[in-house]
């Protein structure tokens, strides 16, 4: 009878204790970080002015949000700007080391006869890899971008299949590359939308290459050849890109900007004048700048959570971001951002450092600005046999 009673009086204290555990996970919410609270400046946001262009895209640099577009995602041919993917592939190579600046290529009677803009490197001469990219970056040398292509690829069609596939990887939907110079080609197409993606994976990938888009000048071969971007000259601000220009395409421009800490990037296609396609960008650039604001709002190495871990070393597992997470919205609605986290129900050990968790969300009226992977600060080893036997009793109990 002790025994029975025992047993009873141990199943009673075990069932309040689960009782007493559920109700207070059902009471525990997911974590909602915390958003810094900085001086809100209330200006109306107005529509983006009127562009004279078939199709634009003005894109925050650090969240890739596009904030104002016309026709952002129709398939136009690029021109001259096909030489930011060239010149992206060209600075993978290098980083990978499969290329060096001072590698020596020599020129093909192909390169040398490449229609349109020039460098005017001679054939069977041999010409330094980072002079060739300052004829295709500052004077859109379609002689030295065939150049280029050979000495990576061995041919420029098997140069644009790597176009193609680099393309491909960033999110690129609606381009295919036929050719490295951007000559029209029926199967050659961008989007506004993609080449802003573009520029903002190569300013973020390749910053000290990038910078050979901001100068102003180069010389070759005795000639003296100025960078068409205009806005170099115009806005202290704009640091690149690329202009492009044939008869069918129009008038066409990438031109990216940092001003207080915030960058920038906007794209016209299809403008009818050099002027018009400057006048375009900077309209856009001013826009952006103007109406809008840039925050850090969460840095790495800061948890933004600690939820509990199951059949772990310790009972919480700290989560935070790996990069600095920065927002940009309209001025004065930064109060109005809300944040919250995606985490599972329950999260179990062995935990890697590192390893996603759960999924960070920044929204605005109910429309969501980004998302960023939440990861585990630490690592969570299993905990001992009783351990794992005593949560793996408790988990059982709340039905997963």
């Amino acid at each position: 009878m002790f025994f029975r009673n025992s047993i009873t009086a141990f199943a009673g204290i075990a069932v309040a204790a689960c009782l007493s555990a559920s109700a207070a996970l059902a009471q525990a919410p997911t974590p909602v970080p915390k958003l810094p609270t900085p001086q809100p400046q209330s200006v109306p946001t107005p529509s983006p002015p009127t562009i004279p262009a078939r199709s634009y895209v003005l894109m925050d640099f650090a969240s890739g949000r596009v904030l104002a577009d016309k026709e952002g995602d129709e398939r136009l041919e690029p021109a001259s700007l096909t030489k930011m993917m060239s010149s992206y592939v060209v600075f993978e190579e290098l980083a990978a080391g499969r290329l060096k600046r001072d590698d020596l290529v020599t020129i093909s009677e192909k390169a040398w006869k490449t229609g349109g803009s020039k460098m005017f490197v001679e054939v069977g001469k041999q010409v330094p890899v980072i002079d060739l990219l300052r004829g295709m970056i500052i004077q859109s040398g379609n002689d030295a971008t065939v150049a280029l292509a050979e000495q990576v690829a061995g041919s420029e069609d098997v140069f644009a299949q790597m176009m193609n596939g680099e393309a491909k990887r960033l999110g690129m939907e609606n381009t295919h590359f036929a050719n490295a110079d951007g000559l029209p080609n029926e199967n050659h197409y961008s989007s506004a939308h993609d080449m802003a993606r573009l520029a903002r994976a190569m300013i973020a990938d390749h910053p000290e290459d990038y910078a050979i888009y901001a100068e102003k000048s180069f010389e070759w071969n005795g000639i003296t050849q100025h960078n068409r971007n205009s806005l170099l000259w115009r806005d202290d601000a704009v640091d690149g890109i690329k202009t492009g220009h044939t008869e069918s395409a129009g008038y066409c421009l990438t031109a990216s900007a940092e001003r207080d800490g915030m960058r920038l990037i906007a794209v016209v296609m299809g403008t009818d004048s050099e002027k018009a396609r400057a006048d375009a960008a900077q309209a856009l650039l001013n826009y952006g700048f103007r109406f809008f604001e840039s925050h850090t709002v969460y840095q790495p190495g800061t948890a933004l959570a600690t939820p509990m871990v199951w059949k772990g070393s310790v009972e919480t597992l700290p989560l935070g971001v790996a990069e600095p997470v920065v927002v940009t919205v309209p001025r004065g609605r930064y109060e109005d951002l809300k944040a919250s986290m995606d985490l599972p129900r329950q999260i179990v050990a062995p935990v890697a450092q590192g390893q996603q968790v759960g999924t960070l969300k920044v929204s605005l009226d109910g429309e969501t600005l980004l998302e960023r992977p939440l990861l585990a600060q630490q690592a969570v080893e299993e905990a001992g046999f009783f351990g794992r036997l005593n949560d793996s009793f408790w988990m059982w109990w709340e039905g997963d």
